[in-house]
């Protein structure tokens, strides 16, 4: 029935996972009108921040796809010394 514990100097310790409080917290406040909708307009100021970062860098990030690839004059040069 009981589990025998290692000697423990402070009782206390010893008790204090036995120790079950009777006082219940108190429920949690809902939140207001307000608030809930800051929290939706703080969402999707932070969405429109990533999307919009997104459609402005993606042009920096694509390659042009109309010139043809050019090689470095160094590469051009290394090719001819063969």
């Amino acid at each position: 029935m009981f589990t025998r514990r290692e000697p423990v100097p402070f009782a206390f310790v010893a008790e204090a996972d036995r120790f079950s409080s009777n006082v219940t917290p108190p429920p949690r406040a809902r939140a207001s009108a307000g608030q809930i909708a800051g929290r939706w307009l703080l969402g999707l100021t932070i969405v429109a921040g990533l999307v919009g970062s997104l459609v402005l860098g993606m042009p920096a990030l694509s390659t042009p796809s109309s010139t043809p690839a050019q090689q470095s004059q160094a590469s051009q040069g290394h090719a001819q010394g063969r």
